[in-house]
């Protein structure tokens, strides 16, 4: 199918129409509908506020669609990906009991049960199957909230949407959960080219068994509303033929399809209407209200979005995965991932805005995360424009996690990396209106106390209807994460795009001062990961653990640091890592050798050699990555090299196999 003319802003209004619904539901997840009338009413609004939680938290129902999808990339967007290659994803990109998935314990949350059975060396889709965990555990709801991304790279072909969710759905799931899985998918798919929510459903359908469960829930439903015009009336039979207590297990996929259904029947494609609807009928809201929203955002597209929606979310979301460096993300970045895997898939070369700058507004109304406090920011023409309050404005986005999610709490434990170090060069195109302006680029930075300390380069003066350029490379922060970028000054001004590059120069040391930051700068997959002294103890109870910080635009590089190990089958540092299981790595082994390894689909030694370590003695290893070519040091002599063409970027890492070592501080270098 050729690609729709719109296929970029349609998927835009996909992504918000998603993370909108999960912030929305989120607040009231597994409320029933009694209860949400007795305590909140009909919701027509986000209601975080009146409940004292966040409205931009990390969540499942984001970090799961968006991550998962990532296997398509991956795996070169080849057609034939596979269940067991989206399963290596999972392992991949997942921190065991911290990351993505509710981790309910085997038996108890299906994801987790899949994780657990895809750990041990089961393969997808026997992972998921209902011969390996049963028909209850198999048919929760996750197949279907993990979903949008597999039709949002499809689109207009309902039927490759539907083979895609399949696949993806049985690395955990099974049976009706695949089959809710793949009617959303199709459904989404056809909503790029067909408005008609009746025709929907009809696609919906043509890509399930006739006597599934599902595809009679969906008549029912349909003969339900033709019958009863009070949705609230319906609601009622759903309960009575579709609730919770028919079927087993803590969130089962029948009832809440049943819901999104209904909310699609009784909304007809009015996106407000929909929401209230689904969210108002109870149960798991967060992840109906998300399916329904992207699929409302691709069928009437950022038009059916109202403002008062957008303008609160600013684009803003969290992917925290092993792969630190893509956790700060936003709606914008995502879209973009989205349709270059679908142009991928179509054969076309990926769209760069911009000359590939981070924060580029291109789509219609984006920000990307820029809030002020003391200005009003807008997208104008693809351009932000901030005009200050009184005369002084000060404008930033996220580089980094905010303070309240510093300390590990919540049910989804947010991981990130700062995506700007150190050493790198901050760019940015401005341009003053009708008066004169003046700016300069600014960062935010955690302390050795996690206090937040504020960074400036050198002002500009810009002339009315002048543009110009900044730049200015972020110095020596003495280890310190940076939070947030921006731009600050007097004046009414234009930011066309805002970027950064070049390859961090820095020392990764803990906080001698105990702060939080430091540590947290470290994507934790270890089971112990804290400070000794001026460095980092590891240690890893069974399998490989690592501690990893960085982006994956880091490409030619070189780490260092002191590595001795107490009692560890290896321990060492690694580049161009790209989560839990995709990396370089050169380790100190048991049995007296030093190895050069990659870490894709399974682990390979490239280069080995004899070294006669000793334990609790620190040797300073190095690391350097230029182009397909890796050179490995110990105490600054070149000990090993290869050549591999596997993996281009990644972060650094420090590593250890079964045991308990110390490294650090550990220094990147250009």
């Amino acid at each position: 199918m050729p690609l729709p003319h719109d296929y970029v802003e349609r998927v835009y209004a996909g992504v918000l129409g998603k993370v909108i619904g999960v912030y929305l539901g989120r607040p009231f997840e597994g409320w029933t509908y009694e209860r949400i009338m007795a305590e909140l009413g009909e919701i027509r609004g986000y209601v975080h506020d009146r409940l004292g939680v966040p409205l931009i938290v990390t969540d499942d129902d984001i970090s799961g669609t968006f991550t998962f999808l990532r296997a398509l990339t991956d795996y070169g967007c080849d057609l034939g990906l596979t269940p067991g290659q989206i399963g290596q994803s999972w392992l991949n990109y997942i921190i065991e009991n911290r990351t993505i998935l509710w981790w309910g314990g085997l038996g108890v949350s299906t994801e987790h049960t899949a994780y657990l059975r895809l750990k041990r060396g089961l393969p997808a889709p026997f992972s998921g199957s209902a011969v390996t965990n049963g028909k209850v555990v198999s048919e929760q709801i996750g197949a279907q909230i993990f979903i949008d991304g597999w039709a949002m790279v499809a689109p207009g072909d309902p039927e490759r949407a539907a083979d895609l969710a399949r696949r993806a759905a049985s690395v955990s799931h099974d049976g009706e959960a695949v089959y809710g899985a793949q009617v959303i998918a199709a459904m989404e798919s056809a909503a790029f080219v067909e408005p008609s929510i009746q025709r929907l459903l009809d696609t919906g359908l043509s890509v399930i068994p006739q006597d599934s469960t599902i595809a009679r829930l969906i008549h029912d439903l349909r003969e339900w509303h033709a019958a009863e015009p009070d949705w609230r009336r319906t609601r009622e039979r759903v309960a009575a033929v579709y609730g919770y207590e028919r079927y087993g297990g803590g969130c089962h996929m029948v009832p809440n399809h049943a819901l999104i259904i209904l909310s699609l029947l009784y909304g007809d494609g009015d996106f407000d209407r929909s929401l209230s609807i689904v969210n108002t009928c109870g149960w798991d809201t967060d992840c109906n209200s998300a399916n329904v929203g992207c699929l409302l955002g691709i069928r009437g597209g950022l038009e059916g979005i109202g403002a008062r929606w957008r303008q609160p979310v600013a684009d803003r979301l969290y992917l925290p995965t092993a792969d630190g460096g893509g956790a700060i993300s936003d709606a914008v970045a995502e879209t973009y991932h989205i349709v270059n895997a679908g142009r991928g898939l179509a054969g076309l070369k990926p769209l760069v805005p911009k000359s590939g700058a981070r924060f580029h507004f291109s789509l219609p109304g984006s920000v990307q995360g820029f809030v002020s406090n003391d200005a009003a920011v807008a997208n104008d023409g693809g351009r932000l424009v901030v005009t200050p309050n009184d005369h002084a404005f000060s404008v930033a986005a996220a580089t980094f996690m905010p303070a309240d999610h510093l300390p590990y709490n919540g049910a989804y434990t947010t991981m990130a990396s700062p995506t700007l170090h150190p050493g790198q060069t901050v760019r940015a195109s401005v341009a003053a209106l009708t008066r004169p302006a003046a700016c300069r680029l600014f960062i935010r930075s955690y302390d050795e106390t996690d206090a937040v300390a504020k960074t400036s380069g050198p002002i500009v003066a810009l002339a009315p209807g002048e543009s110009g350029e900044l730049s200015w490379t972020i110095p020596d922060l003495g280890g310190a994460p940076v939070v947030a970028v921006g731009i600050e000054g007097e004046g009414t001004v234009w930011l066309e795009w805002l970027t950064w590059d070049g390859t961090p120069d820095v020392e990764l040391r803990p906080s001698p001062k105990g702060g939080l930051a430091w540590k947290r700068a470290w994507v934790d997959g270890l089971d112990r990961f804290d400070r000794l002294g001026d460095r980092w103890r590891l240690v890893q109870n069974a399998g490989t653990g690592l501690a990893i910080q960085g982006t994956r635009e880091w490409t030619d590089y070189r780490v260092e640091a002191d590595v001795s190990i107490h009692m560890a089958q290896s321990a060492g540092i690694g580049v161009r890592v790209q989560g839990m299981a995709r990396y370089y790595a050169l380790l100190l082994c048991a049995g007296g050798t030093v190895r050069l390894v990659k870490a894709l689909d399974g682990v390979k030694t490239l280069a080995e050699a004899p070294f006669a370590w000793a334990p609790d003695q620190a040797y300073r290893l190095g690391l350097e990555a230029s182009g397909p070519k890796l050179t490995a040091y110990i105490n600054g002599q070149a000990v090993l090299a290869a050549v591999d063409h596997g993996l281009t970027g990644g972060a650094a890492a420090m590593l250890v196999e079964e045991g308990h070592a110390l490294c650090g501080p550990v220094r990147v270098l250009r």
